[in-house]
């Protein structure tokens, strides 16, 4: 999975850890509580935000992998996180960061998760973490994934995943059409096969507790208002193309609604972060 774009991504930053549940979030640090140092692995990384997000609750002494398909977005990963951390040292090809009390030791690896997951995940970190990744991939790809992670009983942690759930003010006639559109776009190929869409923590959730792993669920919701107008014009315009791919919506009706979004107040976009861990 390829395609977004660094600007896209530093929009939506803010809004992403903002987001995040906090109770899931110091779950996971509670697990790890006891330990000076940690492996992590960032499926899909992009420029380095949920590293950002999470590490705050993680121990003093990370090693993180960030994993992702676009050396570009790697790239860029690699520069932003020496640009936010108080000091930041090349050592090879690892990049060491010290943020606050923590030390983070960073690697940026190349890999495509439908041919490579076994692979990487063969690399064995006490901890597999993703954002925003899971409602692209297929349900087959996700049983596949879940299936690997209890072989070699590793725990993950998972969030800002989309659950198919918006709510405009002010609302708009058609927001109910071009939402039920937009989410059967989410369930077009995003490269894994037909995308699960909203209903990837679901799948995530059965197939682990199938598995007689435990697993918590929590929301993560957008929830934008004026001060975030750049993210709502983009959000809109995005969901607007996506709806005109599907043709089931007119398009003099998708200028309107996309029209009507200009005075938009505030929008809440529903997603969930999900942790699982053996037991």
């Amino acid at each position: 999975m390829s395609g977004f774009s660094p600007d896209w991504l530093a929009l939506r930053e803010p809004a992403d850890h903002a987001a995040r549940n906090p109770q899931v979030l110091a779950a996971v640090g509670s697990t790890f509580a006891g330990r000076q140092s940690l492996s992590i692995i960032d499926l899909g990384c992009g420029t380095g935000s949920n590293l950002r997000g999470s590490y705050s609750a993680l121990p003093v002494r990370q090693h993180w992998t960030l994993v992702d398909a676009d050396s570009r977005l790697l790239s860029v990963a690699r520069r932003k996180l020496a640009q936010w951390a108080d000091e930041a040292q090349e050592q090879g090809e690892e990049l060491v960061l010290r943020k606050g009390d923590k030390t983070l030791t960073v690697d940026f690896r190349q890999a495509d998760l439908n041919k490579e997951l076994e692979w990487v995940l063969g690399w064995q970190p006490d901890l597999v973490t993703a954002a925003a990744l899971f409602d692209l991939s297929s349900v087959r790809w996700l049983e596949r994934f879940v299936a690997s992670l209890v072989s070699m009983r590793l725990p993950l942690y998972t969030v800002l995943t989309y659950d198919g759930r918006e709510s405009w003010q002010p609302a708009h006639p058609d927001d109910q059409r071009m939402l039920a559109a937009f989410n059967h776009h989410q369930h077009t190929d995003k490269g894994f096969g037909p995308a699960a869409g909203p209903e990837a923590t679901e799948a995530l959730a059965q197939a682990f507790r199938k598995a007689g792993t435990a697993v918590t669920v929590g929301e993560s919701p957008w929830q934008l208002g004026v001060d975030h107008a750049d993210l709502v014009r983009e959000l809109a315009a995005g969901i607007a193309a996506a709806v005109a791919e599907t043709g089931h919506v007119a398009p003099a009706a998708i200028a309107s609604w996309l029209e009507a979004k200009r005075s938009a107040t505030s929008v809440s976009v529903g997603h969930q972060d999900l942790w699982a861990r053996p037991v």
